[in-house]
């Protein structure tokens, strides 16, 4: 794993350094699985991590104590926490130079449950990271064993932490893009091992826009996912940054789809924007100088400001996709003047959709100073929240006329985007036609309690819940006095298929 050194002053000038667990570990590259198979996962063994040693530090609670630090072997209780354990180190000192002086929104370090109980799932929700096991036929999964499904996990803390306005907004793309970031993170934080950067070069014969470890997340658990709802998931893994979707505006697609088609549902259509950006990502490393390991690695780094820049800049509107896209293209040219990393994500968001050629003139004229882009890669904004909106929403027998939203309302920057399918540029929403789908998507799948006179009650209701993790809804409508607001308890990543 390469990270750098983090040092501290002790009083008097002497440098202090942080406590590192003794000895070599095993872990896996970057998931368990290869390809459509279960296993066949490439290990390493790296130095023991400090999990606290960035400023973005996560400890696991559960297992309550670690094991000694050791060179063990896979499908032990010890090999699983170590392999968690470096997976998280990693994503901590890859998201924690990209965003610095940010801190976790659940607190000073962020928790971690590596078995929560029987599930094939993973989910964060504002108190930490949980992971689960899962049973097929004779075979026990942990979704928590997976370099790719843990900073997935983690990448929806970091940008929790970066953007918290997100988290409550009432809009189809933003749940969508907060998927979209995770497998990102996953990406690229599994870009520092300098392992799996040889392997992909040779996989790909250095033409990084092809499906390949790199592009096939969570093979294990889509393989475990398989068994029992083949169309669900991809054939070779849980979802492919590699992939032929184009954007199409979110309320305009159905609830559900398998695994070939997009829908509305968050994972789903996640796989647009984290395709354009693998593409994207793609073209800059073909007009890097050598095209070799080292250009890779800097390349990831620079995408990681890239991305967090555009990110910070973007409103909260209801195209939110095409926002962020235009505000990374922007950063891309103020950030490296020298290098033409703006024309290799404007090309890759046009491909994709995500911003309309009929856009290209807005575009140019959004311009980003370099000063402006770095202070946005180690910026936060302050609030918490986006501005509250009233819905009306007595057509859907809750027993309650209106209900407040947190709204997509904020000014855009500029007009841009999505394209439509023949000419032009897609109309978007008004705010409360943006809430109403929000709301009424989140009825269709069965994710929305209702919280009234301290009673729960969903109004409709999912199939096949856990034996162990009953609730899998992701909002509630929570009563404050006499009005009803709607509020994101956790972002949940399973069932992966998202029904």
């Amino acid at each position: 794993m390469e990270t750098t050194a983090i040092t501290r002053k002790k009083k008097g000038g002497k440098t202090k350094h942080p406590k590192q667990p003794a000895g070599t570990i095993n872990a896996w590259e970057q998931d368990p699985g290869s390809g459509n198979q279960p296993d066949g996962g490439q290990l390493i063994q790296e130095p023991a991590p400090d999990m606290s040693a960035t400023s973005l530090p996560t400890a696991i609670k559960n297992p309550a104590k670690a094991p000694a630090a050791g060179v063990y072997t896979p499908g032990t209780a010890e090999f699983r926490y170590w392999a968690a354990a470096a997976s998280l180190s990693r994503g901590s000192a890859f998201w924690s130079v990209q965003l610095p002086g940010i801190s976790w929104e659940v607190g000073k370090t962020l928790p971690v449950d590596l078995d929560h109980g029987s599930d094939l799932n993973a989910y964060y929700d504002r108190v930490g990271l949980r992971f689960f096991h899962g049973i097929v036929g004779t075979r026990t999964f942990y979704s928590g064993e997976s370099p790719d499904v843990i900073n997935h996990e983690q990448g929806h803390a970091v940008l929790d932490a970066l953007k918290p306005q997100l988290w409550n907004a009432a809009n189809l793309e933003v749940p969508a893009f907060h998927e979209s970031f995770g497998d990102m993170s996953a990406i690229l934080c599994a870009m520092q091992v300098p392992s799996l950067r040889h392997g992909v070069l040779a996989e790909t014969g250095g033409s990084l826009y092809k499906s390949s470890r790199l592009s096939r997340l969570a093979e294990q658990l889509g393989w475990a996912i398989r068994q029992s709802d083949p169309s669900d998931v991809d054939a070779d893994c849980l979802r492919n940054a590699v992939n032929s979707f184009f954007y199409r505006p979110p309320h305009t697609l159905p609830t559900y789809a398998p695994a070939s088609a997009l829908s509305s549902e968050p994972h789903s259509f996640s796989r647009v924007f984290t395709s354009a950006f693998f593409e994207g990502m793609a073209n800059m490393f073909h007009i890097t100088t050598n095209k070799d390991e080292a250009d890779l690695l800097q390349v990831s780094v620079d995408m990681g400001k890239i991305l967090v820049a555009g990110i910070t800049a973007a409103k909260v509107v209801s195209a939110f996709y095409s926002q962020v896209a235009a505000h990374m293209v922007s950063a891309a040219n103020a950030l490296f003047p020298n290098i033409a990393y703006g024309q290799a994500l404007k090309s890759s968001f046009i491909r994709h959709g995500i911003i309309s050629v009929a856009s290209s003139a807005a575009l140019a004229k959004l311009k980003m100073t370099a000063a402006a882009a770095k202070t946005m890669t180690a910026a936060k904004d302050k609030s918490k929240d986006v501005d509250r909106m009233r819905l009306h929403v007595a057509e859907y027998d809750l027993g309650m006329d209106s209900i407040l939203v947190h709204g997509v309302s904020e000014p855009k920057s500029f007009a841009i985007a999505g394209a439509t399918l023949n000419v032009g540029m897609v109309t978007p929403q008004t705010d409360d036609e943006a809430a109403k789908s929000f709301f009424e998507d989140l009825l269709r799948r069965g994710r929305l309690r209702v919280v009234k006179n301290n009673v729960a009650m969903s109004p409709v209701v999912r199939p096949g819940l856990s034996e162990t993790h009953h609730e899998s809804h992701t909002h509630e409508l929570q009563q404050e006095g006499s009005e009803y607001v709607l509020k994101r308890v956790r972002i949940d990543c399973g069932p992966w298929c998202g029904h």
